[in-house]
């Protein structure tokens, strides 16, 4: 029987964190106590955040804090070619369609919804898609991509569920609401989610289930804050026919106004508490990993 296989994959966007580094030794710990291996995953395909300085510090900092991982790391910027394959398998399923409004535009139809009453919104707060791009003809599709205007790909939630029935998921941690076990994954709660833009042929969601099929990892330990983002990758999975992990969300580290942390806030930086004089125990104490 082949090991379990995990991943840590963080994006270089800005510099680690406590709760990297929990997620981080985590995944570690989990790959030592059950004989499996750890592989790093760089998520840079976002390319106007992502600095090669940061992804160089992601380095240092796991190292610093004993954390050992396989080579080579995956860089997602090096696998868009796999990511717009993927895409083009949804696509010819007729379950992708571009979506012309710009984020202003989008906000505004939102208000405009809201004056007949509350507008749904996804778990994460944000509004589900309010357009009606569904509804253009291939003609005007046409034409509005041949004039050069900006586009996001968008899966069609609706017939993307019409086809799977029954999602559901393992999960061996704990989601916010005390889940575990087997949960029902409810990918609609999402609306209309972008896969891909006109300048970046992936999305987090695309590429995260791609990747984890293509490192074959068995295991997915994450926040909790992905833990319904779960019901929208094992809905991909299933239409790209990709292999099932099993899940396992952890609690966040919080701050003290009871918020996630953020990578703006410098007194949660690994930099900075190693700067103070920190030790890689010190951390491990500090996110209650003893």
């Amino acid at each position: 029987m082949a090991p379990p296989v995990f991943r840590f994959a963080p994006s270089p966007n800005g510099l680690l964190h406590l709760g990297h580094a929990y997620s981080a030794l985590l995944n570690f710990d989990r790959a030592r106590e059950t004989g499996g291996r750890l592989l790093l995953r760089i998520e840079d395909i976002d390319a106007t955040r992502c600095r090669p300085e940061y992804e160089t510090a992601i380095y240092d900092d796991l190292a610093w804090l004993g954390i050992a991982w396989e080579t080579p790391v995956r860089r997602q910027s090096e696998h868009l070619a796999v990511y717009r394959a993927a895409l083009e398998k949804l696509s010819a399923l007729g379950l992708v369609y571009p979506a012309f409004e710009s984020r202003a535009e989008i906000a505004r139809l939102v208000t405009a919804r809201e004056a007949a009453g509350p507008w749904p919104r996804d778990p994460d707060g944000a509004p589900l898609y309010p357009g009606d791009a569904r509804s253009l003809s291939a003609g005007e599709r046409d034409r509005l991509i041949a004039s050069g205007v900006p586009y996001a790909l968008r899966l069609d939630m609706a017939a993307a569920c019409r086809r799977v029935a029954g999602l559901r998921w393992t999960e061996l941690g704990v989601g916010p609401d005390g889940e575990h076990g087997t949960v029902p994954a409810r990918p609609e709660a999402w609306g209309d989610v972008i896969l891909a833009r006109k300048e970046t042929p992936t999305s987090y969601h695309l590429s995260v289930v791609v990747d984890d099929a293509l490192q074959g990892i068995s295991e997915v330990v994450r926040g909790q804050d992905l833990f319904h983002a779960t019901s929208v990758h094992r809905l991909l999975q299933v239409l790209l026919d990709l292999p099932e992990p099993a899940y396992r969300h952890h609690a966040l580290i919080l701050d003290e106004a009871g918020r996630k942390l953020s990578k703006s806030d410098r007194s949660t930086g690994l930099r900075e508490l190693r700067a103070d004089g920190a030790t890689p125990a010190g951390i491990r104490r500090l996110v209650g990993l003893g």
